[in-house]
């Protein structure tokens, strides 16, 4: 078996308000290209698994949910880091998350409590990495140095560093550089005489 953890930046975090930007199609095109290579090359049972959050963890489920059709051992699974994640969120994005989550093989919360200190999010993080064989994030490490605030996805960064210390953990990293160059690909497929 081989466990993957999908994880990002938020939607608001790359400036996506809405699903038909371009950029998600951009980023669930390279999530894509990342679990195919992986697929290929695991013929037994193949978890994604991500979090409940609008962005990457989401199109990164959506894409896993696509190849099910072509990859039979690929299962998916959300785990939420509390109970009642998204009871603060917008009605719409409820919806979507839900929507989500009646498409996987498994959800669960790792803390069956509501939110109560930031404990919880250390815990999932922990758990994640103990249940998964790789971390493959949507993540800019030279972006994240010189911004002033710290994004989602430089936590579990840097939980994965600490990880990988004392244990053999793969981290993969699809930095803004992979993206662009991934956005020029799919425009020059979609615009060939641009």
């Amino acid at each position: 078996m081989y466990r993957v953890w999908i994880t990002g930046y938020r939607a608001y975090e790359l400036s996506v308000f809405q699903d038909n930007d371009p950029k998600v199609k951009v980023i669930k095109n390279v999530l894509k290209k990342a679990l195919i290579e992986r697929l290929n090359n695991h013929s037994d049972e193949f978890w994604v698994i991500s979090g409940p959050q609008m962005g990457v963890e989401r199109w990164g489920i959506e894409v896993a949910h696509e190849l099910k059709k072509t990859y039979p051992q690929l299962k998916t699974s959300i785990m939420d880091p509390y109970a009642q994640v998204a009871a603060r969120w917008k009605a719409e994005n409820q919806e979507k998350l839900m929507a989500t989550v009646q498409r996987v093989d498994f959800h669960a919360s790792v803390s069956n409590q509501p939110y109560q200190s930031p404990q919880q999010l250390q815990n999932y993080q922990r758990f994640m990495l103990e249940h998964t064989d790789e971390l493959l994030t949507v993540f800019d490490v030279d972006r994240e140095s010189e911004s002033e605030q710290v994004s989602k996805p430089s936590w579990d960064y840097r939980a994965a560093i600490k990880y990988q210390e004392n244990h053999d953990y793969q981290l993969t990293t699809i930095d803004f550089d992979e993206l662009q160059e991934a956005a020029m690909e799919l425009n020059e497929e979609q615009n060939p005489d641009y």
